[in-house]
Protein backbone atom coordinates (compact mmCIF):
# COMPACT_ATOMS: atom_id res chain seq x y z
CA UNK A 1 0.00 0.00 0.00
CA UNK A 2 1.48 3.55 -1.03
CA UNK A 3 2.07 5.72 1.79
CA UNK A 4 -0.05 8.54 0.16
CA UNK A 5 -3.30 7.60 -1.79
CA UNK A 6 -5.41 10.66 -3.89
CA UNK A 7 -8.50 9.41 -5.66
CA UNK A 8 -10.01 11.81 -7.17
CA UNK A 9 -8.75 14.60 -5.76
CA UNK A 10 -10.12 17.92 -6.17
CA UNK A 11 -9.90 21.48 -4.72
CA UNK A 12 -12.34 24.50 -5.79
CA UNK A 13 -13.18 27.62 -4.47
CA UNK A 14 -16.21 30.19 -5.03
CA UNK A 15 -15.22 33.38 -5.98
CA UNK A 16 -19.00 35.36 -6.70
CA UNK A 17 -20.53 33.18 -9.63
CA UNK A 18 -16.85 31.85 -10.66
CA UNK A 19 -15.24 28.83 -9.43
CA UNK A 20 -12.11 28.60 -9.07
CA UNK A 21 -10.53 24.20 -9.33
CA UNK A 22 -6.77 24.33 -8.74
CA UNK A 23 -7.08 20.38 -8.27
CA UNK A 24 -8.85 18.17 -10.63
CA UNK A 25 -9.97 14.60 -10.06
CA UNK A 26 -6.03 14.17 -9.67
CA UNK A 27 -5.26 10.40 -9.50
CA UNK A 28 -1.84 9.92 -7.50
CA UNK A 29 0.47 7.51 -4.98
CA UNK A 30 3.56 8.07 -3.40
CA UNK A 31 5.40 5.26 -1.96
CA UNK A 32 7.18 5.71 1.63
CA UNK A 33 10.69 6.92 1.37
CA UNK A 34 10.42 8.64 -1.88
CA UNK A 35 11.65 12.36 -3.21
CA UNK A 36 9.07 13.86 -5.35
CA UNK A 37 9.40 17.07 -7.36
CA UNK A 38 5.97 19.06 -8.23
CA UNK A 39 6.54 21.68 -11.11
CA UNK A 40 4.25 23.32 -13.30
CA UNK A 41 3.15 27.45 -13.58
CA UNK A 42 2.12 29.26 -11.42
CA UNK A 43 -1.80 28.13 -10.33
CA UNK A 44 -1.04 24.90 -11.74
CA UNK A 45 -2.45 23.16 -8.38
CA UNK A 46 1.28 22.55 -6.61
CA UNK A 47 1.08 23.99 -3.57
CA UNK A 48 -2.83 23.02 -2.98
CA UNK A 49 -1.75 20.18 -3.10
CA UNK A 50 0.96 20.38 -0.93
CA UNK A 51 -1.43 21.50 1.89
CA UNK A 52 -4.02 19.02 1.04
CA UNK A 53 -1.41 16.35 2.25
CA UNK A 54 -0.38 18.16 4.70
CA UNK A 55 -3.79 18.52 5.99
CA UNK A 56 -3.72 22.05 5.93
CA UNK A 57 -6.40 22.27 3.43
CA UNK A 58 -9.41 19.53 3.10
CA UNK A 59 -10.63 18.50 -0.36
CA UNK A 60 -13.60 19.17 -1.61
CA UNK A 61 -14.53 16.13 -3.49
CA UNK A 62 -12.18 12.63 -3.95
CA UNK A 63 -10.12 10.76 -1.36
CA UNK A 64 -6.67 11.36 0.59
CA UNK A 65 -5.54 8.67 2.52
CA UNK A 66 -1.87 8.65 4.22
CA UNK A 67 -0.70 5.46 5.80
CA UNK A 68 -4.44 4.22 5.26
CA UNK A 69 -6.08 7.18 7.12
CA UNK A 70 -9.12 9.17 5.23
CA UNK A 71 -7.97 12.88 6.00
CA UNK A 72 -11.57 13.99 5.31
CA UNK A 73 -12.86 11.88 8.12
CA UNK A 74 -10.76 13.36 10.66
CA UNK A 75 -11.88 16.37 12.84
CA UNK A 76 -9.86 19.70 13.50
CA UNK A 77 -8.89 18.73 16.42
CA UNK A 78 -7.65 15.17 15.38
CA UNK A 79 -5.86 16.74 12.03
CA UNK A 80 -3.99 19.05 14.14
CA UNK A 81 -2.94 16.20 16.35
CA UNK A 82 -1.94 13.93 13.08
CA UNK A 83 -0.40 16.44 11.72
CA UNK A 84 2.09 17.12 14.21
CA UNK A 85 3.23 13.48 14.23
CA UNK A 86 3.11 12.79 10.29
CA UNK A 87 4.14 16.14 8.72
CA UNK A 88 7.02 18.41 8.72
CA UNK A 89 6.09 21.56 6.96
CA UNK A 90 9.34 23.88 5.28
CA UNK A 91 7.96 27.12 3.66
CA UNK A 92 9.19 29.12 1.08
CA UNK A 93 9.69 32.30 3.68
CA UNK A 94 10.82 29.90 6.85
CA UNK A 95 7.73 31.32 8.74
CA UNK A 96 10.41 31.72 11.97
CA UNK A 97 8.82 33.36 15.23
CA UNK A 98 11.05 36.80 15.08
CA UNK A 99 11.09 37.17 18.50
CA UNK A 100 12.12 33.39 19.46
CA UNK A 101 15.36 32.25 18.95
CA UNK A 102 16.66 29.59 16.85
CA UNK A 103 16.17 27.24 19.38
CA UNK A 104 12.82 28.40 21.03
CA UNK A 105 11.88 28.26 16.85
CA UNK A 106 12.51 24.57 16.64
CA UNK A 107 11.28 23.55 19.95
CA UNK A 108 7.92 24.64 19.27
CA UNK A 109 6.22 21.87 18.03
CA UNK A 110 7.58 19.90 20.29
CA UNK A 111 5.45 21.77 22.83
CA UNK A 112 2.62 20.09 21.37
CA UNK A 113 3.70 16.24 22.74
CA UNK A 114 3.96 14.97 26.41
CA UNK A 115 7.97 15.50 26.58
CA UNK A 116 10.11 16.52 29.48
CA UNK A 117 11.90 19.87 29.03
CA UNK A 118 15.09 17.37 29.09
CA UNK A 119 13.39 15.03 26.28
CA UNK A 120 12.76 18.25 23.86
CA UNK A 121 16.63 19.84 24.59
CA UNK A 122 17.91 16.11 22.94
CA UNK A 123 15.73 16.85 20.25
CA UNK A 124 16.56 20.24 19.32
CA UNK A 125 20.20 19.81 19.87
CA UNK A 126 20.39 17.12 17.69
CA UNK A 127 18.01 19.00 14.96
CA UNK A 128 20.51 21.69 14.71
CA UNK A 129 23.59 19.55 14.61
CA UNK A 130 22.01 17.94 11.79
CA UNK A 131 21.51 21.23 9.85
CA UNK A 132 25.07 22.25 11.33
CA UNK A 133 23.62 25.12 13.48
CA UNK A 134 24.50 24.08 16.65
CA UNK A 135 26.58 27.31 17.14
CA UNK A 136 23.56 29.55 16.47
CA UNK A 137 21.38 28.36 18.63
CA UNK A 138 20.59 31.55 20.75
CA UNK A 139 20.05 33.45 17.59
CA UNK A 140 17.32 35.68 17.16
CA UNK A 141 16.32 35.49 12.98
CA UNK A 142 17.46 38.76 12.10
CA UNK A 143 20.55 37.54 13.25
CA UNK A 144 20.76 34.97 10.55
CA UNK A 145 21.20 34.69 7.13
CA UNK A 146 18.74 33.88 4.28
CA UNK A 147 20.51 30.03 4.04
CA UNK A 148 20.69 29.85 7.99
CA UNK A 149 17.26 30.86 8.51
CA UNK A 150 15.72 28.35 6.36
CA UNK A 151 17.82 25.85 7.85
CA UNK A 152 16.44 26.47 11.18
CA UNK A 153 13.30 25.87 9.33
CA UNK A 154 14.59 22.52 8.47
CA UNK A 155 15.12 21.72 11.85
CA UNK A 156 11.69 22.97 13.06
CA UNK A 157 10.49 20.58 10.33
CA UNK A 158 11.99 17.36 11.05
CA UNK A 159 12.39 17.85 14.86
CA UNK A 160 9.48 15.69 16.08
CA UNK A 161 10.97 13.13 13.48
CA UNK A 162 7.79 12.99 11.03
CA UNK A 163 7.16 10.47 7.91
CA UNK A 164 6.49 13.11 5.61
CA UNK A 165 8.06 16.17 4.55
CA UNK A 166 7.01 19.21 2.19
CA UNK A 167 8.73 21.88 1.11
CA UNK A 168 7.47 24.83 -0.83
CA UNK A 169 9.99 26.06 -2.94
CA UNK A 170 12.42 25.76 -0.38
CA UNK A 171 15.09 27.64 -2.05
CA UNK A 172 13.04 30.30 -4.25
CA UNK A 173 14.49 33.05 -1.81
CA UNK A 174 18.06 32.05 -1.15
CA UNK A 175 21.03 32.74 -3.24
CA UNK A 176 22.81 30.02 -5.50
CA UNK A 177 25.64 29.14 -2.55
CA UNK A 178 22.16 28.97 0.41
CA UNK A 179 19.99 27.24 -2.05
CA UNK A 180 22.99 24.37 -2.40
CA UNK A 181 22.99 23.74 1.02
CA UNK A 182 19.39 23.52 1.78
CA UNK A 183 19.27 21.13 -1.55
CA UNK A 184 22.21 19.17 0.23
CA UNK A 185 20.24 19.06 3.26
CA UNK A 186 17.19 17.69 2.05
CA UNK A 187 19.25 15.09 -0.03
CA UNK A 188 20.70 13.74 3.53
CA UNK A 189 17.53 13.46 5.01
CA UNK A 190 16.24 11.74 1.81
CA UNK A 191 18.74 9.36 1.76
CA UNK A 192 20.31 8.93 4.90
CA UNK A 193 16.99 9.25 7.08
CA UNK A 194 14.58 7.46 4.70
CA UNK A 195 12.39 10.68 4.92
CA UNK A 196 8.95 10.55 2.16
CA UNK A 197 10.09 14.68 0.53
CA UNK A 198 7.38 16.12 -1.84
CA UNK A 199 8.71 19.30 -2.82
CA UNK A 200 7.28 22.16 -4.90
CA UNK A 201 9.87 24.15 -7.40
CA UNK A 202 9.66 26.35 -10.34
CA UNK A 203 13.46 25.40 -10.98
CA UNK A 204 14.45 22.55 -12.88
CA UNK A 205 18.06 22.17 -11.10
CA UNK A 206 16.45 22.14 -7.71
CA UNK A 207 14.16 19.35 -8.93
CA UNK A 208 16.85 17.37 -10.26
CA UNK A 209 17.66 16.63 -6.67
CA UNK A 210 14.43 14.36 -6.80
CA UNK A 211 13.97 10.45 -7.61
CA UNK A 212 11.12 11.63 -9.56
CA UNK A 213 9.67 14.96 -10.97
CA UNK A 214 5.67 15.17 -12.01
CA UNK A 215 4.30 18.33 -13.53
CA UNK A 216 0.43 20.09 -13.35
CA UNK A 217 -1.41 22.39 -15.49
CA UNK A 218 -4.91 23.40 -14.72
CA UNK A 219 -4.80 20.93 -11.92
CA UNK A 220 -4.16 17.74 -13.25
CA UNK A 221 -1.06 15.61 -13.83
CA UNK A 222 -0.08 16.55 -17.27
CA UNK A 223 1.92 13.30 -17.73
CA UNK A 224 -0.56 11.16 -15.97
CA UNK A 225 -1.31 8.13 -18.85
CA UNK A 226 -4.64 7.97 -18.44
CA UNK A 227 -6.84 9.72 -16.39
CA UNK A 228 -8.48 7.11 -14.57
CA UNK A 229 -5.48 5.19 -13.21
CA UNK A 230 -3.50 6.39 -10.30
CA UNK A 231 0.36 7.11 -10.88
CA UNK A 232 2.10 5.12 -8.39
CA UNK A 233 5.67 6.58 -7.54
CA UNK A 234 7.46 4.22 -5.50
Amino acid sequence: MALIECRQLTREYRRGENVIRPLDQLDLDVDAGVFLALMGPSGSGKTTLLNLIAGIDRPSSGSLKVDGIELSDMSRAKLASWRSEYIGYIFQLYNLVPVLTAYENIELPLLLHKLTSKQRHAKVSLALELVNLADRHDHYPRQLSGGQEQRVAIARAIVTDPKIIVADEPTGDLDAHAAAQVMKLLKRLHEELGKTLIMVTHDPKTAAAADRTLHLEKGRLVDDPSRGAALHIA
